[in-house]
């Protein structure tokens, strides 16, 4: 059984699409694969969410879990309270992504946004689940300028809460790649101090199906999902295991009623 985590730089870098390539790459190794979205914002109930686009990218043999959806396109917390709906509980979230886990080989986590958004009650954070289920973090990065900045202060950030950062993938790369985006690449890991696992090719989240778990098999070629202990460098590369499929789950267990202001 193992966990990661999947944070970004910022919003719209690409997570949605790295998660569905990790899984991919999982169930390309034969394992059972599950997705965790703590907190959904930006889309309204009954609509697809970041949770569909990766089911419709992998297939229905990954297992998916939404604790918490909020309307308005803003931080978890803020959407919360704005919706009267209930705060998520950082004890609430880790049981629900442990029960997750024991049932099968990987449990991905992608969170909301950058690492320090505030996800609920008491302002907890992604770096704090991670912290509390002791998983390795990846972190989803944009290509152009700022990048460096903004993966430096993210690594520093998980580094602060005790996790540790399994690698950068930059969720969105060129066909023509600038004199910034070239650079940036050949700069991440020094200064980031982590090793970046590979690229995903702009517009691959259009791609059908096949297109994708045949792609994400060269994107990232330094990603291996193992079932025990830390990420680390090495394809696994069998044949993708077709497994039964199961449905998406929601629940409100994990939180709490939103205090009156």
């Amino acid at each position: 059984m193992s966990v990661v985590c999947v944070t970004g730089t910022s919003t719209d870098v690409g997570k949605t699409v790295a998660t569905a390539a990790l899984a991919s790459l999982a169930l390309a190794s034969g394992k059972t694969v599950a997705v965790c979205k703590p907190a959904q914002t930006g889309v309204a109930d009954g609509h697809p969410g970041d949770l569909h686009e990766i089911e419709r990218l992998t297939g229905s043999c990954v297992d998916v879990l939404e604790l918490a959806r909020y309307p308005d396109p803003l931080a978890p917390d803020t959407a919360a309270r704005r919706s009267g709906r209930p705060l998520l509980e950082l004890a609430g979230v880790v049981r629900a992504i442990r029960d997750l886990d024991a049932t099968h080989d990987l449990t991905l986590v992608e969170g909301a946004g950058g690492v320090l958004v505030r996800l609920g009650a008491d302002g907890f954070t992604l770096a704090d689940v991670a912290a509390a289920l002791n998983a390795p973090t990846v972190i989803v990065v944009a290509s152009g300028l700022g990048t460096l900045n903004h993966t430096a202060l993210t690594a520093s950030a998980l580094r602060a809460a005790g996790v540790d950062c399994a690698g950068v993938i930059v969720g969105s790369w060129p066909d023509e790649p600038d004199l910034a985006e070239r650079c940036n690449l050949d700069d991440l890991p020094d200064v980031a101090g982590i090793p970046v696992l590979g690229r995903i090719p702009a517009g691959s989240g259009a791609l059908t199906q096949d297109e994708f778990h045949t792609g994400a098999r060269t994107w990232l070629p330094d990603f291996e999902p193992r079932t025990h202990g830390p990420v680390h460098s090495g394809l696994c590369a069998r044949t993708r295991k077709q497994l039964p499929p199961r449905p998406v789950r929601s629940t409100l267990s994990i939180t709490k009623p939103v205090s009156s202001r």
